[in-house]
């Protein structure tokens, strides 16, 4: 009995190192390969017209709200952030350099490149912090039967809010544009990762928003970073909710597209559940209140039980355009979490994860799709969604297009009830026929 313990133990133990290794391979710091959308020999079908003249640079702004503590130089000047919590949040810029590139030409070229030209760096250049918000919980007082905010915390907090909806909102109007593009990372993810894998995500899908991070405290090393991360996840959440409602309070701001990747869903679908709670418990409609639109979770580090419970049991899907659901059961890192949580990670399912009554659920709500994908790329299979060019197209097409999987202009394979396949070759040569996405100038 205690050799089959001290085996279990060792198991553990080799688990955890392999996921405290699983993001150790930086492939942020390169432009991902080019979508196979923009390789067809027949099609040239990035929107370089339709970009915002404003926007046609190999420099761009990537905004950013964290809840990390900062890394600092002597000075006291801002360098990073780091894994360490804050319990405040800040706001701030950070400019990327598409690097090894002359102009926007060459950048678009390299766009539709299907070899190895295409791996250009994103160089950061320099990061400002604007504003930094009072720590939370933001101190209260009795005022008969409740709990409130005490004034003068309350307008320090909303003088920093303000600030934040004023630089969004600035850069919106000088852009032309109404809608916001989120980007949360995943489990052992440092700031940089999360500014590089939405640079790639936002440029391959036509600079049509306003990108934004949001970078919660991973990146925790050790054989136990996992469970830190998972935990600093949970310590996140009522910041990111509080992003997200002031997000939705901007009037210059219309839709909020949200892309999450691995434990970054956990994070992410936490806050907007509590969101969706709150808007129906005051009468309003969840996706008019929060603005959301398309909800892309790709290889989701999430229970299917829990997810079942919490989200589906929630009737989430209503408060969004889509849900599309990227998953592949070969994903290696998913393989690892189902080992310590017992039970089928979402981003690991296949065809038969769920019961009949499940997937026609899933089916009803019209919105909600689970998308299997064909060939894993990555570190253990688990960052596909940036660095497998047909995820890429399908996640492109997604934004571009606000179609649904099985249409004309997404071309995905049906694999069962609310189910797809989606292929190496995907979305295959015809679709420049039916599709000219470059659209008119701008």
């Amino acid at each position: 009995m205690k050799g089959l313990q001290y085996a279990k133990k060792m198991a553990l133990g080799v688990v955890m190192l392999c996921l405290a290794a699983c993001a150790g391979f930086n492939t942020t710091e390169i432009l991902a390969p080019a979508p196979n959308l923009y390789t067809f020999e027949t099609g040239d079908l990035y929107p370089a017209r339709k970009v915002p003249k404003g926007l046609r640079r190999i420099t761009t702004e990537i905004l950013y709200v964290t809840d990390r503590k900062p890394d600092r130089a002597e000075d006291g000047a801002i360098t990073s952030y780091g894994s360490s919590r804050s319990d405040s949040m800040a706001f701030g810029v950070s400019l990327v350099e598409y690097g090894d590139l002359q102009d926007w030409g060459d950048l678009i070229e390299r766009t539709h490149s299907d070899d190895n030209r295409g791996l250009t760096r994103l160089d950061p250049v320099y990061m400002q912090e604007i504003a930094r918000f009072p720590e939370t919980p933001l101190p209260i007082e009795r005022q008969g039967r409740r709990l409130v905010v005490r004034d003068e915390a309350q307008r320090a907090y909303d003088q920093r809010r303000d600030v934040m909806a004023s630089e969004i909102g600035k850069r919106l109007r000088t852009h032309g544009l109404d809608r916001v593009m989120v980007y949360i990372h995943g489990f052992n993810n440092d700031f940089n990762d999360g500014i590089g894998a939405l640079a790639n995500i936002w440029h391959y899908s036509g600079r049509q928003s306003l990108p934004m991070v949001y970078s919660w405290p991973a990146g925790n090393t050790g054989p136990l970073a996992y469970f830190r991360d998972v935990e600093s996840g949970e310590f996140s959440v009522f910041h990111v909710k509080e992003y997200l409602r002031m997000l939705a309070s901007i009037p210059e701001v219309k839709t909020i597209d949200i892309v999450a990747h691995s434990r970054g869903n956990v994070v992410i679908t936490s806050a907007l559940r509590e969101l969706l709670i709150e808007a129906r418990a005051s009468g309003q409609v969840p996706k008019q209140a929060l603005k959301t639109g398309i909800l892309v979770m790709a290889a989701p580090d999430l229970d299917i039980g829990v997810t079942q419970q919490r989200l589906v049991a929630e009737r989430f899907a209503e408060a969004f355009e889509q849900v599309s659901i990227y998953a592949n059961p070969d994903d290696s890192a998913l393989a690892l979490s189902k080992v310590i949580g017992k039970t089928t990670r979402l981003g690991g399912i296949d065809a038969d994860s769920f019961t009949d009554a499940q997937i026609q659920n899933a089916a009803r709500t019209g919105t909600v799709h689970y998308i299997l994908v064909e060939d894993s790329r990555g570190e253990l299979g688990h960052s596909y969604f940036r660095e497998n060019p047909a995820v890429m197209s399908d996640i492109v097409l997604a934004l571009r297009t606000r179609q649904l999987p099985g249409t004309e202009f997404r071309p995905l394979e049906p694999a069962g009830v609310a189910t797809w396949a989606l292929h190496q070759n995907y979305p295959g040569e015809e679709l420049p026929e039916i599709l000219d996405l470059s659209g008119p100038e701008r």
